[in-house]
This record gives structure tokens, C-alpha cells and sequence, in this order.
């Protein structure tokens, strides 16, 4: 027994989204609500990406940006990083104040140029590999005229003290909570490194 069948009409039968989806309601789908809501969950994603995938980002304060650079580039060797992409914007400067124009801020042209560029202020360096550090001046000196790190982060100062440890430099730990520890370098200057307690 032999049966005949054409294939002809298979292939030219037009296929739609339908035709594949046949319980999803496709008048639905493509509303003008159907679309906002694809368009929200496309922008919930690229920013969950964004946020798991930009560094943590520890800040320390010192009192001589000169001599921190000396400690951390050629004492601990830290390699240089680049500015978070959320840090170009001047993203922690403009939380309280976003309908404030910088122009208006100062009639110095200079000082609210400088403002403007304050990402690039400080050092960058990478601690880890999804963590950088950020040293800032703002630190005030410490007795005898010592230099001082300050840190409101215990994890950072883990990681600094632990790259202290493995270059073999010289330190002491003066307490451990809130964490306070010494280091001195090749010039025979003694840094204080300090968590603030909260």
C-alpha cells in the first residue's frame, strides 16, 4: 500500500510568531502596555548587569596624598585603576543636590571647574579583581605630626594590612576594634592606618 503526500502545501503554508506560540496572546503582547512592560524588564536587566558588574569601592583619606602614593604604589605595589563608570558624573556629589546647576555654586570659574572634575581627584588602585580603592586627602595628622590613613571599611583595612604583611613591612597593630595599626616605611616614617568606628 502506498500513500501520497504532499509536502507542497507544508512549505508554503505562511508560519507566524502564532504559529509557534499558540497560547500566548499576541494582541496582548504587542499593546502599548505589552511593550512598556518588555521595555521595563529589558532596563530592570541592563541595570542589574550594571550594578553586579561595577567594583566595590573602598575611599580612604590621608593627610599627604604624595606620601600615600610612595606607600601604596611602591611599597604595596598596587597597580593603577580606572575611574568607575559611576564616578565620571560626579555621582556622590550630586546626590543630595540634582536640580543645583555647578555654575551656580561659586563665582570662581575655577573652583566650579574643579568640581566638575573631582572623579579624577585622588588615586585609584585595584585592590582585587571587582574591588579598587580611592585615596582622597582629608585626613587630619596624628600625634607627632605622623601620617594618617583613615577608612570607615574593616574589609579594606584587612586587605591593606594583609599587603602590608606579604611585602614585609614593617608594622604594628595597636587594637583591633575598632582596627588601628602602624606601618613604617623605607624613609623611616610611620604611618597610622585607621578604621573609624561608627
Amino acid at each position: 500500500m502506498v500513500i501520497a503526500v504532499s509536502a507542497m502545501n507544508f512549505l508554503l503554508a505562511p508560519l507566524t510568531l502564532g504559529s509557534f506560540l499558540p497560547s500566548l496572546p499576541l494582541d496582548s503582547l504587542f499593546s502599548t502596555q505589552g511593550i512598556m512592560v518588555m521595555l521595563l524588564a529589558a532596563y530592570a536587566g541592563a541595570m542589574w548587569m550594571f550594578l553586579t558588574s561595577a567594583p566595590k569601592v573602598h575611599t580612604v583619606m590621608v593627610s599627604d596624598l604624595e606620601i600615600a602614593r610612595q606607600l601604596y604604589e611602591g611599597l604595596l605595589d598596587l597597580p593603577a585603576a580606572e575611574v568607575p563608570l559611576h564616578y565620571y558624573y560626579n555621582y556622590e556629589q550630586t546626590m543630595g543636590a540634582t536640580g543645583i546647576d555647578p555654575l551656580y555654586m561659586s563665582t570662581s570659574p575655577s573652583l566650579s571647574g574643579r568640581m566638575m572634575n573631582n572623579a579624577n581627584d585622588g588615586l585609584w588602585y585595584q585592590l582585587k579583581k571587582n574591588t579598587q580603592l580611592h585615596v582622597i586627602t582629608g585626613a587630619s595628622l596624628g600625634t607627632k605630626n605622623q601620617q594618617r590613613h583613615v577608612c570607615f571599611d574593616r574589609d579594606c583595612l584587612d586587605m591593606i594590612l594583609m599587603r602590608v604583611e606579604t611585602r614585609g613591612l614593617k608594622f604594628k597593630i595597636r587594637n583591633q576594634k575598632p582596627l588601628n595599626f602602624l606601618v613604617k616605611d623605607y624613609e623611616g616614617r610611620i604611618i597610622e592606618v585607621a578604621e573609624v568606628a561608627n
